[in-house]
């Protein structure tokens, strides 16, 4: 039987207490929440209605399909900034007229929609997420350009918009622009450089120097309406191919131009879906609120494959990974997993291994973090760590078959690379509330930094001064572990969210589904590992 049986005992001290961390840990994420549903503030967002405008979260809600998901991404962009959570734009993947779309929608009521260095971060990153899985991307435009105090940091990056436009284009994905407001400046190129540009009567305005700009620059008077309306734009300059009366008859529009797409998937088609045959609900307590206490995973892949049915690959070697073949939402997929935190040689050498196999058979790949990294000492060099870890690493990094990362416990140094984390281009990164990611654990890196500093200090004969090494040793600790949190990390752009353990399926399913949208390929071939 390859159904795997639970071991998991609900009922007991230890369920209860990572239950109770968790829930703790999903309190705090719906405070931000309510900070991104609060958008630009109670006043701003009135200010916006009261002219007659949608916001951001209303326009994406009427262009996806009813009862449709909407699986947004990024949603922590820029938390512990300067700059507001969320990064003045609401990205993520939804149904439109029956086509998995790729969404990106300013946020006006956030000052005025303009973008800093966040909004450019998330702003690539989603485009990034069109391009890789060929899903259209429709753009709701209202921005007022730039954020001008940081135009340094967003000028010279900020033509990478534009030209992954261009790509998408090229690769014959279509772009969608449906401007509700002011695109001005360089924003202009967004609509100009899509395939299909939507215009409202008398609310949006295009234009590279608006009224001021040009009058400074020319002597020439005009207003917004003839210099860049959308009247102007539909019968005399011809950027415009699509003019509406209000913006639900845009997103009627909008929706129009999808359903003529005539789109269709590339990938494998699901087969049908069978429910886990343990509770989803159970996710919340297996992840201890101590990292350094084990888990099996196995227990993680039983709530979330269908039928929690799991081939497991060479289960008697290399124990400390766990490897298989399973289906998610009938999605065919190679699980890897960190069984015992530490990767040894035949941890490594079996997900190699088990790599190459799925690139054979073109299967994507789902990683499930848990890991402290490689295992270092004299024994575990001799037996040639490097060489095997080398090997696992250049795996993931030439593999051409989808990738799929999740988070639920440690994710700490090389072995974080080898689990395919953020460098490694993975299609999708998400992360449960209990992860933690970093060179090392806070502890263990503090330990080396002031060990360090003391030997350098007994090596030139100099006083050491221990309760002051051991104060440092502790602010240390605690800069490395508030690093380590994924509300942190996410904040820095380095996953695409944090997600309730108890969507784990629903969230890999919708990405599975935007992956198949391309054909799932694979060279199959790789560079030379080191035996």
């Amino acid at each position: 039987m390859t159904v795997i049986t639970s071991a998991l005992d609900s009922g007991s001290r230890e369920f209860a207490d990572a239950a109770a961390a968790m829930r703790d840990k999903l309190t705090e994420l719906d405070g931000v929440f309510e900070q991104l549903a609060a958008a630009g503030g109670e006043k701003a967002v009135a200010r916006h209605r009261g002219r007659g405008k949608l916001t951001a979260r209303d326009r994406i809600e009427l262009l996806l399909d009813r009862d449709t998901a909407f699986l947004e991404l990024g949603a922590f962009a820029g938390w512990g900034s300067d700059f507001p959570v969320g990064g003045s734009v609401v990205g993520g993947i939804g149904v439109v007229s029956g086509v998995e779309c790729v969404i990106l929608a300013n946020d006006p009521t956030i000052a005025g929609g303009t973008s800093n260095p966040v909004t450019l971060k998330k702003q690539l990153r989603i485009m990034d997420v069109a391009l890789k899985n060929r899903l259209p991307l429709i753009s709701l435009v209202e921005s007022g350009g730039a954020n001008l105090p940081t135009q340094s940091e967003i000028f010279i990056p900020g033509g990478d918009s534009f030209r992954r436009l261009a790509e998408l284009s090229k690769a014959g994905i279509p772009t969608i622009a449906i401007v509700f407001g002011n695109s001005t400046a360089g924003g202009a190129y967004i609509p100009g450089m899509s395939d299909h540009i939507i215009m409202i009567e008398k609310q949006s305005m295009v234009f590279l120097g608006g009224p001021p700009l040009v009058k400074a620059a020319t002597g020439e008077i005009s207003d917004e309406e003839s210099l860049g309306g959308a009247e102007m734009h539909a019968r005399t300059s011809g950027l415009a191919d699509h003019f509406a009366r209000d913006e639900q008859d845009a997103i009627r529009i909008g929706r129009r131009i999808v359903a003529r797409l005539n789109s269709e998937k590339h990938g494998p088609r699901p087969a049908a879906a069978v429910a886990p045959l343990y509770d989803e609900d159970e996710l919340v307590g297996i992840v201890p609120p101590d990292l350094k206490i084990p888990f099996d995973p196995r227990e993680v892949i039983a709530r979330v494959v269908d039928g929690s049915d799991f081939d497991e690959f060479k289960p008697l070697y290399g124990s400390g990974m766990v490897t298989g073949w399973a289906m998610i939402h009938g999605y065919p997929v190679g699980i890897i997993a960190n069984s015992k935190g530490v990767i040894f040689s035949e941890e490594a050498q079996k997900v190699t291994q088990f790599i190459q196999i799925a690139n054979r058979q073109a299967t994507p790949l789902l990683f499930l973090h848990n890991t402290t990294g490689y295992m270092v000492g004299k024994k575990y060099e001799e037996g040639g760590i490097i060489k095997h870890g080398s090997a696992m690493v250049n795996a993931v990094s030439t593999s051409t078959v989808p990738h799929i990362s999740v988070l639920i416990g440690s994710s700490y140094g090389a072995g974080h690379y080898g689990m395919c984390g953020r460098a490694f281009d993975p299609r999708f990164l998400f992360a449960w509330p209990s992860s933690k990611s970093a060179v090392m654990g806070g502890a263990q890196l503090a330990d080396v930094v002031t060990s360090v500093a003391k030997a350098s200090a007994t090596a030139r004969g100099l006083a050491f001064d221990d309760d002051a090494n051991e104060l440092r040793r502790q602010a240390i600790e605690h800069q490395i572990e508030a690093e380590s949190l994924p509300l942190f990390l996410s904040g820095m752009g380095y996953d695409d969210g944090i997600i309730d353990p108890r969507d784990t399926r629903t969230v890999l399913g919708l990405s599975l589904s935007a992956i198949s949208s391309g054909p799932v390929e694979s060279d199959r071939s790789f560079g030379i590992f080191r035996m």
